[in-house]
């Protein structure tokens, strides 16, 4: 009796289910859509409002992404995916949004046909091994030490960016900046941190060809005491500190109840003491340079100055680690610990610079530094973020290569190549999930018509030419050169991408997607919210003299 009302229920619930599933999938769609114009070297740019109400201008995907407020929480998973690609690898976030939505899109067929979407999750991680056992087949080994293979690579990653017009500027500060900030850590691993020891300083004003790459450390200040401290000495010993030169206040009110007079010299006495005290330990090491984190008073100003040495007060904390790495120096705590050993003796020149309106302390020239400033100038200031942000993404490519020196083609080739290898061994797939394979397979051509819709040309001659070529996995190197729309030999045009981005567009569009398939309710958490002081609205009762008001119906 029992069993048709549960199958009906059961189909019920598979039903809702399947509307929850078309729902995320247009939310996906919808981003992917937004977003799918900015790839590839000839793609449009985005004018984009933030909530400042500043314009920023851009075809990076995770910057136009970042400034998205989207309602439906599976466009929000989605803006996730291109963060999560750019902490990761720093490139391929407008790929990962657009082989996800792609994925997604391709699955929809699937849902319509009553397909559990745990048989499509199954068939899409089988598809996600296979593809990134293709990609270790197809790629190659590059030499990092080789600097023209490496400027080629970087070149091709930005090449898709609003600074490549301007050459090999980018990428060649990239590579410098890289370069000098890796650490080895044995076993030929090298580690390169560019968010904490690449500083990048953005000028307006002059050209962008006068970017440079510092051997060393800039910062926006000036020494505390300009007309009497040297704005320039060659080859100092720094001194760096964590801790105020000033008297120390009390952390709450202190009151001292003072009898005679001459005791209020003498605690006046007291304060000059101790801060020449500290003044004198610093002194002991004969420094040129003394930079603090905190406070620097009048009178130690004074007995610095008489001295001859410069000083710095109020840096930033990162601004000071960088400087300890450039120059060798160890940032102290307190002075009365000082060694000779603490003194940063690596920098060539301590200078600083009037740049337009505001003044730039250098310290420059350094014998090998492990923390570096990028100075880059430019006409506006919505140019330099600009090439800011393409920056960034040229220094992850160069990291990339240095900790996994592996190369896959780009332009498209890849993915054709993943495509067509996918294809092939679905036909040994059994049962029913071959067809969720088969469409995850032809998913992956997504980027290549993308890319070729955004240069231009026939997309569907196009696109049945690079089939024919890929057909049986040949040819692992033919794909579209973005600048002209013509098939060419990704190895000959020097259009490469880096294995990691590959390997982690493909990881992270994947699993999103079968998340988002595997959604069957969104059930929403947030109440509704009252007008500001309403309380609980109570039923309203008609009373005598309400009844005087109303309107009579007419007969």
């Amino acid at each position: 009796m029992h069993a048709p009302v549960l199958v009906m229920q059961d189909s019920m619930k598979r039903e809702q289910g399947g509307k929850v599933q078309r729902a995320n999938i247009q939310a996906a769609k919808a981003v992917a859509d937004i977003i799918r114009t900015t790839l590839g070297p000839r793609s449009m740019l985005k004018m984009l409002l933030d909530a400042a109400g500043g314009i920023v201008v851009t075809n990076d995907g995770n910057a136009i992404l970042r400034e998205l407020d989207l309602a439906h929480p599976a466009a929000k998973s989605m803006i996730e995916l291109s963060r999560t690609q750019d902490e990761e690898v720093g490139d391929g976030t407008t790929s990962v949004i657009v082989l996800a939505g792609e994925m997604l899109h391709v699955a929809e067929a699937f849902i319509d046909k009553k397909y559990h979407p745990t048989v499509i999750c199954r068939a899409y991680a089988k598809a996600l091994e296979d593809a990134v056992a293709v990609l270790d087949k197809i790629a190659m080994t590059v030499d990092v030490e080789d600097r023209e293979t490496m400027l080629g690579l970087v070149k091709s990653c930005i090449g898709t960016k609003f600074t490549s017009q301007f050459g090999d500027l980018i990428a060649d500060l990239a590579i410098d900046a890289t370069r000098m900030v890796g650490v080895e850590l044995g076993q030929g691993l090298r580690e390169v941190d560019i968010k904490k020891y690449i500083k990048v300083e953005k000028v307006p004003g002059g050209q962008l060809e006068d970017s440079v790459v510092l051997k060393g450390v800039m910062m926006n200040k000036d020494v505390v005491a300009p007309g009497k401290m040297k704005r320039k000495i060659v080859n100092p010993r720094i001194i760096l500190l964590d801790c105020p030169l000033e008297y120390k206040k009390g952390e709450n009110q202190t009151n001292a109840e003072i009898l005679r007079e001459e005791d209020w010299t003498v605690l006046l006495k007291m304060e000059e003491e101790y801060i020449e005290n500290i003044c004198a330990q610093i002194l002991k090491f004969k420094p040129d340079v003394v930079i603090t984190e905190k406070g620097l008073s009048d009178l130690a100003c004074h007995y610095l100055c008489k001295a001859g040495v410069s000083a710095i007060r109020r840096l930033r904390k990162t601004d000071n680690n960088r400087i300890a790495k450039a120059c060798g120096a160890v940032i102290v705590n307190r002075p009365d610990e000082l060694q000779e050993s603490d003194v940063g003796t690596g920098a060539g020149l301590f200078e600083v610079k009037k740049i337009g309106d505001e003044f730039f302390t250098f310290i420059v020239d350094c014998k090998d530094p492990k923390a570096c400033t990028i100075l880059l100038r430019g006409a506006s200031k919505d140019l330099l973020n600009e090439v800011e942000r393409n920056l960034q993404d040229a220094m992850s490519v160069a990291r990339n290569i240095i900790k996994c020196p592996k190369l896959v083609p780009g332009g498209g080739a890849t993915e054709l190549t993943v495509s067509a290898m996918l294809k092939q061994k679905s036909s040994s797939i059994e049962g029913i999930e071959k067809w969720p394979y088969e469409a995850a397979a032809i998913a992956f051509e997504a980027i290549p018509r993308t890319l070729a819709q955004n240069c231009g040309v026939n997309v569907i001659r196009t696109m049945t030419a690079l089939q024919g070529k890929h057909a049986n996995g040949e040819n692992a190197w033919i794909g579209i050169d973005g600048n002209t729309g013509e098939i060419a030999d990704m190895k000959e045009r020097k259009i490469w991408d880096s294995y990691a981005v590959k390997a982690q567009a493909f990881k992270t569009a994947i699993e999103a997607a079968c998340l988002l398939l595997r959604i069957d309710d969104i059930v929403s958490g947030i109440k509704k919210k009252q007008a500001p002081g309403a309380g609980p609205s109570k039923p309203k009762i008609d009373e005598e003299g309400d009844a005087d008001n109303d309107q009579l119906i007419p007969e």
